[in-house]
């Protein structure tokens, strides 16, 4: 697992985040939307508790905000599990788990990595699918909803078919996703990355999320995707100050997968 920190995070994190919340608050003034825009957090390869994953349940906690968190199979056990609701049950509607994958191996043999991608079998997509879910539910019960994450943000269309034939009803993928999903299958796709990011610098990164940002309000709902293990103490800080920018602006709406479907 990768785990560097981008270098956004590795420069003024004060500064940053004074341009990340100006940007998002003047992007949401100048759309003026008729209704609050949904925004929702997405934290991704979740199984194992670490000193990151507890700070950043922790903050929202704090601000009361809704996550989404995309829970790999093979990595949960039950003791991991008896770990995570101790830090969990003191809000336990707060937090949205669903499936991300099977084991997060990639299965291509050439070009960007994917766990159920083109290469793969029907039969082995399906087997590992059900797998998954059927792990999950056996350990966290009956609150996992019916929403996947394919690690990497991408999945083929029989993929697709298949999510839709075994009881799936979203996906939440990239707004790089260029396929159309299945028939009855919604896409909770995810418009800003803040911690998987390819920029050299700080400057550049930090445009760049200021930039995915505007985007993200103009297309009508923000998607925020997570990456704990990849953040340090200024990632954290900078997440702080979103949270609290979010919570305070009365033209976003703090939304889940759950709230999304209905």
């Amino acid at each position: 697992m990768d785990r560097t920190v981008p270098p956004v995070y590795l420069g003024s994190a004060e500064d940053a985040a004074a341009m990340l919340t100006t940007n998002l608050s003047v992007a949401v003034e100048q759309a003026q939307p008729r209704q609050p825009l949904p925004v929702f957090f997405r934290a991704d390869d979740i199984g194992v508790v670490s000193n990151s994953f507890a700070a950043l349940l922790k903050s929202f906690q704090h601000y009361q905000m809704p996550l989404c968190l995309a829970v790999v199979p093979t990595w949960l056990t039950d003791s991991r599990w008896s770990s995570i609701r101790l830090l969990c049950d003191r809000q336990p509607s707060q937090w949205c788990w669903h499936q991300h994958g099977w084991t997060h191996a990639n299965h291509e043999p050439d070009g960007k990595k994917c766990e159920f991608g083109n290469s793969r079998k029907a039969a082995d997509i399906e087997n590992d699918i059900i797998r998954g879910k059927e792990r999950l539910q056996a350990i966290i019960g009956t609150d996992v909803s019916p929403v996947f994450t394919p690690p990497w943000n991408r999945c083929s269309r029989q993929t697709l078919q298949i999510l839709e034939d075994t009881g799936f009803k979203a996906v939440s993928r990239s707004s790089g996703s260029t396929d159309k999903s299945a028939p009855m299958l919604a896409d909770f796709q995810v418009n800003v990355d803040l911690h998987t990011r390819k920029e050299p610098d700080y400057d550049s990164c930090l445009s760049g999320l200021c930039t995915e940002l505007e985007t993200a309000v103009g297309s009508g709902r923000i998607g925020i995707m997570i990456h704990h293990q990849r953040m340090n103490e200024n990632a954290h800080f900078v997440l702080d100050s979103l949270l609290a920018c979010i919570v305070k602006n009365d033209l976003l709406q703090p939304v889940d997968f759950d709230d999304l479907l209905n």
